[in-house]
């Protein structure tokens, strides 16, 4: 079903041991800090408040800028240095959580202050993510670029098993101004590390107006049909399943097993990732669109799975299966993207890419508690299931995303 071959692991080595490597280290820790700065943000907003409206204030005032900033992103991005951009953008964080701790460990937490630092990090967020995106094919080889990839999904699902815990811990013991405190350093340490990445040679890009250059990264996007094609399909995709997985099938397994069993299926999803990102170093996708597409239906299965039984370990082993077709097709798309839109616009086009995947998550989010009530919430779950195979399987109509070599 896929084309893949086994390859040796000196490659990896070497990979880590070149200017990737500094990337690779400022970004684990990078990610680290992010997924610390989740739990760590919501358990101090609620532990000095006592308000679930203040903590949904915060996250939404996060949110926002990085969704409406997140083209300029990804135009800034494509005209300057994007070591410098990531530079920045950590140290800029840094202070933001730097002073969420501070105002935490005085007791001078207020809402509307909390939520000016928020915007500030959406802010920073929406430069920081097409950044990211864009680096990696300056500083690895074509040939590697999937392999990157790979390296860099393993420790995102890493750090995602662990930091959450790490902040819980620190929440629960010292409390949230110190775990947002160790938020911050972990911040500082990252800017330390990019700060060792290389000087690239990419040609510096023409000083014309913002406006202009936003215009031509759209006109890029829209020439690229395939692009076109998947990020719809991403669109459709996230539709079919953030709302009824997050929103839903909390309800459901919650129901059947409590808070520990729906803790159970994340961490068991988590594990599925981090396994396939694990693989993924060792193997190469010869048709990576095509086989990622293959490969993401089966992150229906836990869908699946919730609307039939609801059973934790049922969904569980369906959650890891999932998490092993998810990370096929994400380090798919990525190396693709990398290696086929022109360097000098892509971080343009991955803002495009992540505006109009991600725009529909809220929508998703909102739209899956009237249609649980007028259906059922297994009922429309099940539903989602089979929509999320059928627009992961679309874009195979497309010639060219069928036949798209690595």
């Amino acid at each position: 079903m896929t084309d893949t071959v086994s390859t040796a692991p000196t490659p990896t080595k070497h990979l880590l041991k070149s200017r990737f490597g500094w990337f690779f280290a400022g970004r684990t820790v990078d990610l680290a800090g992010s997924s610390m700065t989740t739990v760590a943000l919501a358990l101090s907003v609620l532990q000095a408040s006592g308000r679930a409206a203040d903590l949904g204030i915060v996250l939404a005032a996060n949110m926002i800028p990085t969704l409406a900033l997140l083209l300029l992103g990804g135009t800034v991005a494509d005209r300057v240095s994007r070591r410098t951009v990531l530079i920045v953008s950590n140290l800029c964080t840094a202070a933001v959580m730097a002073t969420m701790a501070v105002l935490l460990l005085s007791s001078r937490y207020h809402l509307a202050v909390f939520v000016g630092l928020a915007l500030v990090g959406g802010v920073v967020n929406a430069f920081s993510q097409p950044a990211l995106r864009g680096i990696v094919p300056e500083l690895v080889e074509r040939q590697d670029l999937q392999r990157a990839n790979a390296l860099l999904a393993s420790s995102q699902n890493t750090v995602r098993i662990l930091g959450p815990m790490l902040a819980s811990i620190l929440v629960a013991t010292v409390g949230g101004g110190w775990a947002l405190a160790a938020d911050a350093a972990s911040y500082l340490l990252a800017a330390a590390a990019f700060t060792r990445i290389p000087g690239t040679s990419r040609p510096p890009a023409a000083r014309g107006p913002l406006w202009r250059d936003l215009l031509d990264g759209w006109a890029t996007f829209r020439s690229m049909r395939w692009v076109v094609v998947m990020t719809v399909s991403f669109a459709l995709v996230n539709a079919a399943n953030v709302g009824p997985w997050n929103v839903l099938g909390a309800q459901v397994v919650l129901d059947h097993d409590g808070a520990v069993g729906w803790g159970t299926v994340q961490t068991v999803r988590a594990i599925g990732l981090l396994v396939m990102s694990i693989v993924a170093v060792k193997l190469v996708l010869r048709r990576p669109l095509r086989d990622g597409a293959v490969w993401g239906t089966l992150s229906a299965l836990p869908l699946l799975a919730v609307g039939a039984t609801g059973n934790v370990w049922v969904v569980s082993a369906a959650a890891f299966v999932g998490g092993l077709g998810l990370t096929v097709a994400s380090i798919g798309w990525e190396t693709t993207l990398q290696a086929a839109v022109p360097e000098e616009s892509l971080s343009r086009v991955a803002a495009y890419d992540e505006l109009f995947s991600y725009v529909a998550i809220p929508l998703s989010q909102l739209a899956v508690g009237p249609l649980a009530a007028a259906y059922g919430a297994q009922e429309v779950i099940v539903a989602c299931g089979v929509a999320y195979v059928v627009v992961s399987l679309l874009p195979l109509l497309n010639r060219e995303i069928r036949t798209m070599r690595a």
